[in-house]
């Protein structure tokens, strides 16, 4: 069963924006392993908190985020 596991910042999509992921990833699936996976392709979509990630040592918010977007 293809998996895949997106982590985004918290509140940074809108439910529509999750949607699209989760149609596009699945599409993705099917291109490459066949549409015969589509009945079994998850898309999980995990939402971060607020500064609970970091890249390069620093702390991710969603602040710094939106400032260097």
């Amino acid at each position: 069963m293809p998996f895949a596991n997106l982590k985004v910042p918290a509140g940074t999509l809108t439910a529509g924006q999750k949607e699209d992921l989760i149609v596009k990833v699945t599409d993705l699936y099917c291109d490459t392993f066949g549409d015969a996976v589509r009945d079994n392709t998850m898309v999980l979509i995990d939402e971060v908190v607020d500064g609970g990630w970091g890249i390069r040592g620093d702390v991710l918010t969603l602040a710094k985020i939106q400032q260097h977007a």
